[in-house]
């Protein structure tokens, strides 16, 4: 089976075996050690991570050291590039309009005024003309 980078890096106990052999070269039990399942998953973790060719089996004398081949990445991070720069511009637009928000918010706005109205005109004593008070008590 074929296998891409974008399955090696879909699960993140891979991820996390790709961050620790990019390091520095790790033998195989080394890095089973560092997790709690067993030592055959860990190991199809690996032959995945090889067949995608994220990771080299080297052996040493009896043992097999894991390496990192990380400039496989470069597939992802490509992919990546062209999001990255569409949410640039998206977020330049952004930037450009909470600006003008902002600066036509700042100019000084004219004071808003009402019309005044007859309910707006104190009520006035038909015998003296002088506004009633409508809190009086007399």
């Amino acid at each position: 089976m074929r296998r891409d980078v974008f399955q090696a890096i879909a699960d993140p106990t891979r991820r996390q075996i790709i961050n620790m052999v990019a390091h520095k070269s790790l033998n195989l039990n080394s890095v089973a050690e560092q997790f709690e399942v067993s030592r055959p998953a860990i190991s199809k973790h690996i032959k995945i991570l090889t067949e995608c060719g994220l990771v080299v089996i080297n052996q040493k004398g009896r043992e097999r050291f894991c390496e990192a081949k990380v400039e496989k990445l470069t597939e992802v991070s490509d992919w990546v590039e062209q999001f990255r720069e569409m949410w640039e511009a998206k977020f330049d637009s952004l930037d450009k309009y909470l600006t003008k928000l902002q600066a036509a918010d700042t100019k000084p706005k004219p004071a808003k005024t009402r019309k005044k109205t007859k309910q707006d005109a104190p009520e006035t004593n038909k015998e003296s003309g002088e506004p009633e008070n409508q809190y009086s008590l007399f």
